[in-house]
């Protein structure tokens, strides 16, 4: 990959990590499928796929509108920057007061069960549009060509590399991620590189007019 398309599929990585590395029912359920050892490349494969083709929507459709008016393409990185930092301040308060999350569950046994259920958090979770079409899609607007699907690329990455690196990696995370202070530790890493993506944003956009 060229330097030109690096630096945005570097960002589009990191952005993509940020969003989808988190404590929520989607990823507990993929923990325990790696825990059971029950379809993990199924499940796995599923949330990834899920999430290329909602991050592919919004850097080919959401992109592209956004891109046509600077003004507007103002207002979503401003959007995206505030979404970012609330963001990180509850990954902050995760951090500091977390809620634990449980592995123990029964995992679901037969292929089907599984991918109804894994589509459930998925699709009925309103964050998962939020975070790929939207926040994704708008940003990668900053970008243009090639750019802006290496952005898209980098962030599909991510969500490759986090649900097989969850459900193949489970068996070995376990005994660390059964403490809660692993899970704050996580939070507050999602909490500093928020902030410092949301900051990067801000200064791009204030930059011209100071």
């Amino acid at each position: 990959m060229t330097m030109p398309l690096a630096a945005p599929a570097l960002e589009g990585f990191l952005l993509g990590a940020s969003l989808i590395v988190a404590i929520g029912a989607q990823n507990a359920f993929v923990l325990r499928q790696g825990l059971a050892r029950r379809h993990v490349f199924a499940v796995a494969s599923f949330c990834f796929l899920a999430d290329a083709t909602l991050i592919a929507a919004g850097v080919a459709g959401l992109g592209t509108i956004v891109q046509q008016s600077p003004r507007l393409l103002m207002v979503v990185t401003l959007a995206g920057s505030a979404f970012l930092l609330w963001y990180g301040v509850m990954a902050l308060r995760r951090a500091l007061h977390p809620g634990g999350l449980s592995a123990r569950g029964a995992a679901e046994a037969k292929l089907r069960p599984a991918l109804l259920t894994v589509a459930a958090l998925t699709f009925l979770n309103p964050h998962v549009y939020l975070d790929t079409v939207v926040l994704l899609g708008s940003l990668s607007a900053r970008h243009q060509g090639w750019a802006r699907f290496a952005f898209g690329g980098g962030a599909a990455l991510a969500s490759a590399a986090w649900f097989f690196g969850l459900g193949y990696g489970a068996r070995l995370a376990a005994p660390l991620f059964a403490r809660p202070a692993a899970w704050r530790v996580l939070d507050a890493v999602i909490a500093l590189v928020m902030a410092a993506i949301a900051l990067s944003l801000l200064v791009q956009v204030l930059r011209p007019l100071l």
